[in-house]
């Protein structure tokens, strides 16, 4: 996580992003995808805070302890939302991962963390990554998900793309989605478009991809 200065700042830049946009999300979602935007926003910050280059701050010892709980709590959620629908099931897979990679990463917990000066990717022993069957495991989950979020996307973004006058639009001529001219509230428009939902869990996918082949 902590590796290369460029990469880190990157993978900052995308998951800030990304969680600011789901966190815009919770204005415009009711429900189950209000709940399902205010997890994913809680983890792109997450992913955000945890992949700041070491070499430009270094988080302080207890901050790995402050991420295992804050994800454990998260993942019992997940859990307990579980029964509602399928997508928590991934949620609780993103918070038990980020809990295991807090683990991995706290000092004496196996990371590249202390005499390396920083964390993963200093090229340290496959040991010191955490248990690399669960790290495998984890590689293949994000990987298979990443392919199928990918697949999805492209449909998605065509079909919103191509169902405005085709597709009769609303009543008296407005807009559909509740843009500026249906009255909605600011941002409404963005936060209810479903091909940037996607993109953003596939942006938080690769992301966590690459958090853990890090490791």
């Amino acid at each position: 996580m902590h590796g290369p200065v460029v990469s880190g700042w990157l993978l900052m830049a995308l998951c800030g992003m990304t969680g600011a946009y789901c966190l815009l999300r919770t204005r415009s979602e009711t429900g189950e995808e209000r709940r399902a935007a205010r997890a994913e926003a809680l983890m792109g910050f997450g992913m955000a805070a945890m992949a700041v280059p070491a070499a430009v701050v270094t988080p302080p010892e207890w901050a790995w302890a402050v991420y295992a709980v804050l994800f454990g709590l998260a993942s019992l959620r997940a859990l307990w939302f579980s029964r509602r629908g399928a997508h928590h099931l991934h949620h609780l897979v993103g918070s038990s991962a980020m809990v295991y990679m807090a683990l991995t990463m706290a000092p004496g917990g196996g990371g590249a963390h202390g005499e390396h000066g920083g964390h993963a990717g200093h090229g340290v022993a496959a040991t010191a990554g955490g248990l690399p069957l669960l790290t495998g495991l984890l590689l293949a989950y994000y990987a298979a998900y990443v392919l199928r979020s990918g697949s999805r996307l492209i449909p998605v973004a065509a079909a919103a793309g191509g169902g405005g006058p085709a597709g009769g639009g609303t009543r008296g001529g407005g807009p559909a989605g509740g843009g500026p001219a249906g009255g909605g509230p600011a941002g409404r428009g963005w936060g209810a478009r479903p091909e940037l939902a996607l993109a953003c869990r596939l942006t938080m996918g690769i992301a966590m991809f690459a958090m853990l082949l890090a490791l």
